[in-house]
């Protein structure tokens, strides 16, 4: 009897391991539809990912020396549009990849002219290895060069390629004439420039197109982060001259460019702008797009200036909010950010053009 007992019970332990393998066999082959993705990682890599709807307002924030300040936290920003204050909705303070054009000008004095060639390659020590920059030069036309580049000894390479002309192209910009793009509805181009024959200097007047170097730089970088997980930037390098009748965008159809798609512009303006105090243009992109400026008297500091501009732009905190009590029918909107440990300097692009959500 207990021998038929054992038996019994082998039996029916067997059956059970039997039906649960097969059970774990079957479930193992089913897709796992419902399993959560990885968690993000964090570090430099870290995505930011903010609804569409709501306005980014990139932030740096100086202490009276001019050092960054990176230790402020979300209760110690306040935002206002039109006056109005508003929730911020998204805070982040960690570093994001650069996407960045390195707009040259290629219609320098010629002690200038060396200055920047000397100089150029230090531009990469300035870059991680998730940065991206694409160089391109300017004088009367936009000279595009060969795209995006993420590698760095590709990049050092196409750096030390570049060459400043001595004799700068006449003739408007083709990226600026062809793109005939619109804003809120409104052509963003102005009228057709006055170009004389193939004279690069009249009368001693000004012919370089800076206004329309800025704004092909724009269309290069205006779809870079589809998913928000770069900051864009133009980082300029002139002495600040701009020939407005050789312009085909005026500065304000260029600022709207900037604005609507966050672009901030980083001026390193050269040794002549500094003494002959041509600077205003550069000063003026900055200071509009929440960028910065800084000259460099020789060559050995505008490689410092490279590295500082990268390492500022990199590490701007990112405010988000969604906007609210503000008249929304209105084109323009003013925006303000202010911090409330004192003494601080804070640099912010001045407000947005409403018809897209700036990105």
């Amino acid at each position: 009897m207990r021998t038929m007992k054992s038996l019994r019970k082998t039996v029916l332990t067997a059956a059970a391991l039997f039906l649960a393998a097969s059970f774990a066999a079957i479930k193992a082959q089913q897709p796992q539809q419902d399993a959560p993705p990885p968690a993000p990682q964090g570090g430099p890599q870290t995505r930011i990912r903010i609804p569409v709807d709501q306005v980014i307002v990139p932030v740096t924030v100086k202490d009276s020396s001019g050092r960054l300040v990176p230790d402020l936290r979300r209760d110690e920003f306040r935002i206002f549009e039109d006056n109005v204050e508003q929730k911020v909705a998204s805070f982040q303070a960690e570093a994001v990849p650069l996407s960045m054009v390195l707009l040259i000008d290629n219609d320098l004095k010629s002690r200038d002219a060396k200055q920047v060639s000397e100089s150029l390659r230090a531009v990469v020590a300035g870059l991680s290895a998730n940065d991206e920059a694409f160089i391109c030069r300017f004088d009367q036309r936009f000279h595009e060069g060969k795209g995006f580049i993420s590698d760095q000894d590709k990049l050092l390479t196409e750096l030390k390629r570049t060459h400043l002309d001595d004799e700068p192209s006449a003739g408007p910009s083709s990226a600026a004439i062809n793109n005939g793009p619109s804003i809120n509805g409104h052509s963003a181009t102005g009228d057709a420039p006055n170009i004389a024959g193939g004279l690069t200097n009249l009368k001693n007047q000004p012919t370089k197109a800076l206004d329309d170097a800025v704004y092909a730089a724009a269309q290069l970088l205006k779809d870079r982060d589809p998913e928000r997980q770069r900051r864009k930037i133009i980082l300029l390098i002139s002495d600040g001259v701009n020939g407005p009748k050789f312009n085909v965008n005026n500065y304000d159809t260029v600022l709207k460019e900037l604005l609507r798609y966050n672009i901030g512009v980083y001026g390193v303006g050269v040794s002549s702008a500094f003494f002959e105090r041509k600077f205003e243009r550069l000063s003026k992109y900055a200071h509009d797009t929440g960028g910065d400026v800084y000259y460099g008297l020789k060559s050995r500091a505008m490689e410092e200036l490279y590295a500082r501009v990268t390492e500022e732009a990199r590490n701007q905190y990112t405010l988000a909010y969604a906007p609210s009590g503000t008249n929304r029918g209105a084109e323009y909107h003013s925006i303000e950010v202010r911090v409330r440990r004192e003494g601080l300097t804070i640099l912010t692009r001045e407000g947005y053009y409403a018809g897209a959500t700036p990105r």
